[in-house]
């Protein structure tokens, strides 16, 4: 499998991200500079990591989803080309409009860093199919704009498309207030493009992916890729 890891100024998990991706392929992804203007030959998934891309400076994710590698990653996506977006990666998808909504201050203005539990959604599509549908995982967040927003339409969208891959959930697997830790519209974790291609998530499977960090529950996503 041949992956690629998108690097902006700020970036911070891209080699987190590209540790995750060399042990679940066996092969290294290339790291691709946000300047460049094109992406490898015959690529099978781009990955764009957490951090503060940018700083952060006008919108999170804003000014990286204008950067000259953001429209080979679109053409990439919009060709049926796997996409996934951790965090601030996220953020740039959807201001690169490939995944709807909005990811906005977390409802108490904090910063979080903390694991939380999900609830795995949705199974058929490549990145969640090794988990089973309702399973709960254990995964990081560190964000202070994760609060995914959007309009009822929206929401009721993605619900009715089985578009929304994750959920925060207690570790009974109840979506409660309590176990939200940004506000999210109805404890949303991770959403899907309509091809299932693309996934957005703001929890950080790549930083629990291994036993020498704690846990390997995020290991199944990217082995899942893999296979």
């Amino acid at each position: 499998m041949k992956t690629s890891v998108i690097v902006f100024p700020g970036s911070n998990c891209d080699r987190d991200m590209a540790v995750a991706l060399r042990n679940a392929t066996g092969h290294e992804p290339t790291m691709v500079w946000h300047k460049d203007s094109a992406l490898p030959d015959d690529l099978d998934l781009v990955a764009v990591p957490g951090g503060f891309s940018f700083g952060d400076y006008l919108r999170c994710g804003a000014i990286a989803a204008r950067s000259p590698i953001m429209r080979a990653v679109v053409d990439h996506a919009r060709r049926g080309g796997l996409t996934l977006g951790v965090c601030n990666g996220w953020q740039v998808l959807i201001e690169a409009g490939l995944l709807p909504g909005a990811l906005m201050r977390n409802a108490d203005l904090k910063f979080v860093c903390q694991d939380v539990h999900l609830r795995v959604e949705e199974v058929q599509n490549p990145f969640s199919r090794g988990y089973q549908a309702g399973q709960i995982i254990r995964v990081p967040v560190a964000h202070h704009d994760g609060n995914f927003y959007g309009d009822e339409d929206l929401l009721d969208r993605l619900e009715a498309e089985n578009r929304v891959a994750f959920r925060y959930v207690d570790a009974n697997g109840d979506a409660t207030a309590r176990s939200n830790p940004n506000g999210s519209a109805r404890n949303i974790a991770g959403v899907l493009s309509e091809n299932r291609r693309v996934l957005g998530m703001m929890p950080h499977p790549e930083r629990l992916a291994d036993s020498a960090l704690g846990g390997v529950d995020g290991s199944v996503l990217f082995e899942a890729l893999a296979a």
